[in-house]
């Protein structure tokens, strides 16, 4: 049997049993009237009874209400208190709170387990968006919560035991802390069971100062945790002499995305805040990433239209490309933008902008070496580390020497070069590669992964590949460089496929394989700022670094490496900086959109086919093909499609992937959809303007219902319109 039918099979066993223990317990509650035994009255006309069956026999009668008692906790049956009490009127306070110790925490145990094994990874499944920072909270300060919890009786114990089952935390840390955090108030119960008597109601045990006292008690784990906290950041700070006062309440280093809306947000609630900027602003979106290359993009679009215009009826037309002009564009398109992020504008909202290199020298203070050589020092209360990222250049043997071009350099050619060679099959590769081709370079993409566009379904790649190649790139997967050199004045790239060698003659070699966070020269290793596997800057779910008062967003701090998300992060981080004494804010990530600008573009929220597969996230798939509609077949983009992933039997939308025209475009409508909790079917009963490519997504929720039709019922409704035609 597989692994999976075995999993299926055990659960159905668990299923079963559990069902006949509450039918059992059901009917046993029925037959033998425990609603009516289970009471204090009850009790109370039993105490000499129970008491002389104790004595006769300790141990049987020791065993019985043991199992009793764990079955009760276990199946979450009324009457716990009862139980309780009955324990410390049979057994006394010692033996008492020995027994409703162990059985109620065994009980408490195997009620988390039957949780944990039958519904945990269906809910899950279901909900894992959305219970992602309670997962986080759990695994991080679980033993803290449920401590407390346990500590305080007003708590249901029966609802507590199985929530935690749905959670990441271990069954032998449940059962501890269980085990310890309900012995107070277990102990409070059987004391007050050795004086039945002069118990008359549940008031009588729990008096208002010791209902107060639980209160106490159960806070002390998070007042306990908060105490440590204090002492840490003590530690943490003691080394630096924090300032009387402060100059500003906000810096921020870096002027990029997340640096602009970060000093943006600030200035907006009037807070006083420094902005700083080593080279330009708009940092390397504006200057080298997104702007340029969807200029360039647009131009080596139109050269690709020009020459297949006879396809729409244009005779002779022609589009010889001057690379020159072409590039005077892209800065021309730079130069048009500016404004939005310039010193002026940002100055004109209320921030001071400093251009200069800014170095953190103490968690309150940053030096400024400003453009001029003056230096000065700015005490701040918080601060926003921006810094971004850079093109990383793998060290292959000979690249140095020979040299290469990046995607922050490519922007200065003025040349078209002949032969170009493109290394990496990513986002910003397959972008340039094509776009260069379709300019009249001859190019050839050299990726070490057997397909481009790795993160995305391999249909996608597909459709990607089969775009470069129709364009005129070579494209070259399962080859990695091995080595570059320069014989006789050619440059040569080396690249190993399989183990053959192959030589790539080049003009110009653009490496494009991934970009590395800025983390050095401004402070980070003298304050001790912690690093990630991945060389960001690690945060916290608030964005704080080690020191709680210094935050990170956007590409150094990940971990996306996108423009929107960089701003996205700077809202958090703002708000938590200025306002975090009084409502802090953790940073969503459960629905983050991406695109790939090429020809098609690929634009994907959520899930993908190949991450719900490889996570085990059970899915329904629809994909509707672009194909098929009417205005994309009138512009002659008739090819893509739209595939959405969706809850089982269900119109949730766990993840959308769209490929074709405009595709950054349409994705947005899924994105405001899984953002907001709306389905499938929000989405059909929506009206698309006629004719557009934004219908698609219209046509991808009616295949949805299509699939999803009440076929007994039609079949029901036919009869009736065959009965009404008679």
């Amino acid at each position: 049997m597989n692994p999976v039918a075995k999993a299926g099979s055990s659960k159905g066993l668990l299923w079963t049993v559990l069902a006949l223990a509450v039918l059992a317990g059901v009917w046993a509650w029925r037959h033998f009237g425990l609603g009516e035994l289970l009471t204090l009255e009850q009790l109370k006309a039993s105490r000499d009874a129970l008491a002389q069956l104790v004595a006769e026999r300790p141990l049987g009668t020791a065993a019985v209400f043991f199992s009793i008692y764990v079955a009760a906790a276990a199946l979450s049956i009324p009457g716990a208190l009862i139980l309780t009490l009955a324990a410390g009127t049979m057994f006394g306070l010692g033996w008492g709170l020995l027994i409703v110790s162990f059985a109620s925490s065994l009980g408490a145990l195997l009620a988390f387990l039957v949780a944990r094994y039958l519904l945990r990874d269906s809910i899950q499944a279901r909900l894992g968006n959305r219970l992602a920072p309670i997962n986080e909270g759990v695994a991080k300060d679980g033993v803290f919560y449920l401590l407390t919890l346990r500590l305080v009786p007003a708590f249901p114990f029966w609802l507590v035991n199985p929530l935690m089952g749905l959670t990441p935390m271990g069954w032998a840390r449940f059962y501890v802390v269980s085990q310890l955090g309900m012995l107070a108030g277990t102990a409070v119960f059987v004391n007050a069971g050795t004086q039945l008597a002069t118990v008359r109601s549940a008031g009588d045990i729990l008096s208002p100062g010791l209902w107060v006292s639980f209160v106490l008690l159960g806070l002390f784990p998070l007042l306990a945790k908060a105490g440590v906290g204090w002492l840490q950041r003590r530690k943490l700070y003691a080394r630096w002499q924090k300032p009387a006062s402060f100059d500003r309440n906000l810096v921020v280093i870096g002027a990029g995305a997340g640096g602009l809306v970060s000093a943006y947000i600030a200035a907006a609630v009037k807070a006083k805040v420094t902005l700083i900027e080593g080279h330009k602003l708009g940092g390397d979106c504006l200057n080298y990433g997104c702007v340029p290359s969807k200029a360039l993009i647009r131009s080596a679009k139109l050269a690709q239209q020009l020459k297949k215009a006879a396809r729409f009826g244009l005779a002779d037309a022609s589009g010889r490309v001057d690379f020159a002009a072409v590039m005077q564009r892209v800065h021309g398109v730079i130069r048009d933008i500016e404004p939005h992020d310039s010193v002026e504008r940002y100055t004109g909202l209320g921030v001071e902008v400093l251009l200069g290199h800014a170095r953190i020298t103490s968690p309150w203070t940053v030096e400024v070496t400003l453009q001029g050589g003056q230096k000065q020092v700015l005490s701040t209360r918080s601060i926003v580390i921006a810094t971004g990222a850079s093109p990383f250049v793998p060290p292959i043997p000979g690249l140095q020497e020979v040299g290469c071009l990046t995607s922050d350099t490519v922007w200065g050619l003025t040349e078209l070069p002949r032969r170009l060679v493109v290394l990496g099959g990513g986002p910003i590769g397959s972008e340039l590669a094509q776009s260069f081709a379709r300019l009249g370079s001859q190019v050839t993409q050299v990726e070490m992964a057997p397909r481009v566009m790795v993160r995305e379904d391999p249909e996608v790649s597909e459709l990607v590949a089969a775009s470069l190649r129709d364009d005129g790139v070579q494209l070259l997967t399962s080859h990695q460089a091995v080595r570059v050199e320069q014989v006789n004045g050619e440059k040569r790239l080396i690249a190993k496929h399989g183990e053959r060698e192959v030589v790539i003659p080049f003009d110009e070699l653009l490496c494009a394989v991934g970009r590395s966070p800025r983390v050095t020269g401004f402070g980070l290793e003298e304050l001790g700022i912690p690093l990630t596997p991945k060389k960001t800057i690690a945060t916290d779910a608030y964005l704080q670094t080690r020191y709680p008062n210094i935050y990170a967003v956007g590409d150094v701090a990940g971990p996306y490496q996108f423009t929107h998300t960089a701003a996205h992060q700077a809202w958090y981080a703002a708000v938590n900086a200025l306002f975090g004494r009084f409502k802090r804010f953790k940073a969503d990530y459960s629905v983050i959109p991406w695109a790939t600008f090429t020809d098609p573009e690929v634009a994907r929220v959520g899930l993908s086919e190949t991450e719900a597969q490889e996570q085990g996230v059970p899915f329904e798939l629809t994909r509707y093909g672009i194909d098929d509609l009417d205005r994309a077949i009138a512009d002659g983009t008739a090819h893509g499609f739209v595939k959405v992933l969706t809850v089982p039997g269900k119109d949730r939308i766990l993840g959308v992937t769209i490929v074709g025209e405009h595709a950054g475009d349409l994705l947005a409508e899924y994105v405001l959809a899984m953002k907001h909790g709306l389905g499938l079917n929000k989405i059909l009963g929506t009206i698309h303007t006629y004719p557009t490519l934004a219908e698609a997504n219209k046509y991808a929720a009616g295949e949805w219902k299509r699939a999803h039709a009440p076929q007994k019922l039609l079949q029901w409704v036919a009869k009736l319109h065959a009965w009404e035609r008679t």
